[in-house]
């Protein structure tokens, strides 16, 4: 018999997965769901069928009930005070797989925490924007004991994910210090975009001409993120896709890795000033495509294009 699986925190990237553990991740019971907000809980249990989704009020309900239980909260904070009030619960031989963006001290530190109270601790940061995840198209970084990172393997490559990148056997903050290496790339490439596409209306090539440059050369997340640019998604959209808040909680724990290590990222930096100033524009609504308004102002051009 399938384990019974748990999901904790329903943000834009849970959503999808849990929808690609429902279609495919030969659950034999519903997938018990917790949200610190119960309507979107709620919700995603009436889109994928109450005989699916099974939605409870309390963390310690869903640790209770459940064999393997996935965590996916914005922050360190967030992940720190979750796991708090999981192990209240009965988690004992129970495996606990975090799919959180956090910092890899913070993993490693979890680690210890699950593993003394008995449990087990796979550490599962993904790659891949919201569309990857309701598609089930994510790269899945696992690291932990060998034996619990098996465990979770069936739920990834071909249910939430394309692609493994296996660290089996190495400490658990290794996958995540790999994802926030990782985000700076996309971080960058947001920051190359901006600045060309405003060098671009600015010396009268105009915008259109360079994204067809773009898509020719660089097809995948520099054409997506080039149309978010020129269609104006990136200040449009009422919920973004990859928050402001949140791409400067990576930033800086990036900018802490390096200087930990002796590491200059000046890329990093100048992407990080231009997010401060997208907060400042947008506050919540703020998006990590935000960068190209923030580009745009330095240019003496309207924020939104």
């Amino acid at each position: 018999m399938a384990p019974q699986i748990a999901w904790i925190g329903l943000g834009n990237m849970g959503r999808g997965m849990v929808k690609n553990l429902v279609e495919k991740g030969n659950l034999s019971n519903p997938i018990i769901v917790f949200n610190r907000t119960t309507t979107r809980s709620e919700q995603l249990a009436s889109s994928l069928g109450s005989d699916k989704v099974k939605v409870v009020t309390s963390i310690e309900e869903a640790v209770n009930a459940s064999d393997i239980i996935f965590t996916c909260v914005g922050d360190d904070k967030a992940i720190e005070e979750t796991i708090n009030s999981a192990l209240k619960g009965n988690a004992k031989g129970k495996l606990f797989v975090d799919c959180s963006t956090v910092h890899p001290d913070t993993t490693d530190k979890l680690a210890k925490t699950i593993i003394d109270k008995g449990a087990e601790f796979v550490a599962c940061p993904v790659f891949g924007a919201p569309a990857m995840a309701d598609a089930g198209q994510l790269v899945c970084v696992l690291a932990g004991p060998a034996d619990a990172v098996d465990k979770v393997k069936p739920y990834t490559t071909g249910v939430m994910g394309r692609a493994v990148i296996d660290y089996s056997g190495e400490p658990h903050g290794s996958a995540t210090r790999l994802k926030i290496i990782g985000n700076t790339f996309i971080l960058n490439m947001v920051e190359t975009l901006s600045e060309g596409h405003t060098l671009a209306e600015k010396s009268g090539l105009g915008s259109d001409r360079l994204h067809q440059f773009i898509e020719t050369m660089f097809p995948g997340p520099y054409t997506a993120y080039s149309n978010r640019l020129r269609q104006g998604d990136y200040y449009k959209r009422e919920e973004p896709l990859f928050a402001v808040d949140l791409a400067r909680k990576d930033a800086g724990h990036a900018l802490a890795l390096a200087k930990t290590h002796g590491v200059s990222m000046k890329d990093v930096e100048v992407a990080d000033k231009h997010l401060a100033q997208v907060q400042k524009h947008m506050g919540a609504r703020g998006d990590i495509a935000g960068i190209y308004g923030a580009v745009r102002q330095e240019a003496d051009l309207k924020f939104e294009n």
